[in-house]
């Protein structure tokens, strides 16, 4: 009976993980370039927020920022984008955290602010995915984890009431 609880735990947290890890693989906020010196600007593009659905707000925050950005423009690759004017930012990273118009999640992406004269290096920021299957790793060990927690709980209630 024990294991059957524990087995039905660890199920429903794996189907969990399994039903959330879609959702995070397909948000993605795009910050190109992913470096620029101060007083450049940056593209803050949410790809998967629908236009129809309202405004895009993109979250910056850093060592001297933490405001929003909100955008109405619909990007030419879809989803919505912002241009961002870092004039004024602290040398440092940057995370841009975008919530699309319907309220769900688009993900989050960083660029960094360097000195002006610095190397500029374009391109996407968190493009390569990995940051989704982070979260879905994440989600699937949390799940796990729990299912072992509750576990050992309850063998440890069975041993104490006998």
């Amino acid at each position: 009976m024990k294991a059957k609880t524990v087995l039905v735990s660890a199920a429903l947290g794996v189907g969990l993980g399994t039903l959330l890890l879609p959702g995070a693989a397909l948000a993605d906020t795009v910050v190109s370039p992913a470096t620029t010196p101060v007083g450049g600007t940056v593209v803050l593009t949410a790809t998967t927020c629908n236009p129809k659905s309202g405004d895009a707000i993109f979250r910056v925050t850093g060592p001297d920022r933490d405001q929003n950005v909100r955008s109405t423009t619909a990007a030419a690759g879809g989803g919505l984008s912002a241009e961002l004017f870092t004039a004024g930012f602290t040398l440092g990273t940057y995370t841009v955290t975008a919530t699309c118009g319907d309220g769900s999640a688009a993900g989050s992406a960083t660029f960094t602010v360097t000195p002006i004269g610095g190397a500029q290096a374009g391109g996407r920021g968190g493009a390569d995915g990995t940051g989704a299957l982070a979260a879905g790793g994440a989600l699937l060990g949390s799940a796990a984890g729990g299912a072992l927690i509750l576990a050992r709980r309850r063998r440890h209630m069975a041993a104490a009431t006998l």
